[in-house]
């Protein structure tokens, strides 16, 4: 975080988001303020809350991925959610607490990976001895009487025993046991199945299972697999033992309240007048259900409590239909930063399609080069995709970039079927392709709804 000030955060984000400067410089200074607070003294460091914020533009123009590539940059925790998913307490569905605990989770399984790779190398070591004594299991001792005379070739046969170890763990190394099967013991839980069986009952049934797992005792499970799949199950026994829960638990925990970042997707839909009849009372009753959590509440999560007043919420919708101010006076004032993205057109989808490190001509080369078929776009052809794209998204639905994903299928539909038969050569996409193969579904409106 030292070296990622928000013009470097931007110079990031840049690298994989066309545009939308000003929701850039919001959230990088937002992720900046964090960085700032760890540095205040205990006293004012808690009184520094998020400047949560609200982004406002159609779907497809970058909202998402400049929140998930945000949470990338720092290895934060990081869910997306969509609030039309959420109900008012008492109706049956998601409860809005879950994507804590779901952010939770999340951040566990990510402590745990890390600490994974730290143990790991030391992990592979001790499964690979487990390994060569399943394939070599040592000779037994004899109980005989310990006045019983030993053999005078007894240390002759040890060491014996010892090379030939050796040169199975050499061939274990290189491969060449990987076809033989092993049997292996490992552990597993008994768990109970059926414990509720109905619909929006998942995070009751998961939860219930935990619990109830925990109190059974643990059974350990024969199964006969390849050396190979034996190694990576006991390097994930052993690694599993030589890691804290107790310290992942707590390690998760903070960094889901200093770090985590939940995205809102789709905030505009429970966003609406007060009628107060019909799905406007729910609408609002989720807003309702936010709030708390979005101001600084207490989750209980089954890995302890977890405070989400540090939490960063990124909020976004289209706001076709209604309009941020339709938002709970309340929560509209949780989300103090608002920027507006903007829609994109031709000049966007052409850095789209060539400039950023994913970018879509370059997936699409990639893709076909695996079957040895080289692939190229002109500079005419790319600027027709644009201009097809553009039209289309006038002419129907606005869905942004996505639109660019439909057309490039449809354009290299007959070339994806085809390249395994195609092996060595080379495929030239240029403007008069374009025209060729998608000239006739623009036109037709009605046909361009459906295809593209």
């Amino acid at each position: 975080m030292d070296d990622l000030t928000p013009r470097k955060i931007v110079e990031e984000l840049d690298k994989y988001i066309i545009g939308q400067g000003d929701a850039k410089r919001a959230v990088a200074i937002a992720l900046r303020n964090r960085w700032r607070r760890q540095r205040l003294s205990d006293e004012l460091r808690d009184e520094v809350l998020p400047k949560n914020i609200l982004m406002i533009g159609p779907t497809g123009v970058g909202k998402t991925e400049i929140a998930r590539r945000l949470a990338r940059l720092t290895n934060a925790p990081f869910i997306k959610v969509e609030a039309s998913k959420f109900t008012e307490v008492g109706y049956v569905g998601r409860d809005v607490e879950s994507m804590i605990r779901d952010l939770t989770e999340l951040a566990v399984n990510m402590i745990k990976s890390e600490l994974f790779e730290q143990v790991n190398e030391k992990a592979k070591g001790q499964a690979e001895e487990r390994l060569l004594d399943l394939l070599l299991p040592k000779p037994r001792t004899s109980t005989a009487s310990p006045t019983a005379s030993v053999p005078e070739n007894g240390e002759t046969s040890t060491s014996a025993a010892v090379e030939t170890r050796e040169k199975l763990r050499e061939l274990l190394r290189q491969g060449k046991l990987d076809t033989r099967y092993v049997d292996i013991k490992i552990k597993e839980k008994i768990m109970p199945f059926g414990v509720v069986s109905n619909i929006g009952m998942e995070d009751l049934e998961k939860n219930l299972k935990e619990m109830l797992g925990s109190m059974l005792p643990e059974k350990k499970k024969h199964r006969k697999v390849k050396v190979p799949e034996a190694l990576r199950l006991l390097t994930q026994d052993e690694a599993s033992r030589m890691i804290d829960i107790e310290k992942v638990t707590q390690e998760a925990i903070t960094r889901t309240e200093q770090t985590g970042i939940v995205f809102i997707d789709e905030v505009d839909k429970v966003a609406s007048k007060a009628s107060g009849q019909g799905p406007d009372i729910s609408r609002e009753g989720v807003q309702r259900d936010l709030l708390p959590i979005v101001e600084g509440s207490t989750i209980s999560t089954k890995y302890g409590p977890v405070h989400t007043d540090h939490i960063l919420f990124i909020a976004a919708g289209a706001f076709h239909v209604s309009k941020p101010s339709d938002l709970i006076p309340e929560l509209q004032g949780r989300f103090p930063i608002r920027v507006e993205l903007d829609s994109l057109g031709k000049d966007e989808f052409v850095r789209i399609l060539t400039e950023p490190r994913n970018a879509l001509i370059k997936q699409y080369i990639a893709l076909l080069a695996t079957e040895s078929v080289t692939l190229s776009f002109g500079h005419d052809a790319i600027e027709k995709i644009a201009q097809i794209s553009e039209l289309v998204n006038e002419q129907t639905e606005n869905i942004g970039a996505r639109r660019l994903h439909t057309v490039l299928e449809r354009l290299l539909e007959d070339v994806s079927f085809d390249a395994p038969e195609m092996a060595g050569t080379k495929v030239s996409i240029d403007s008069a392709h374009v025209e060729n193969v998608l000239n006739d579904i623009v036109e037709d409106k009605d046909l361009s709804r459906y295809i593209l």
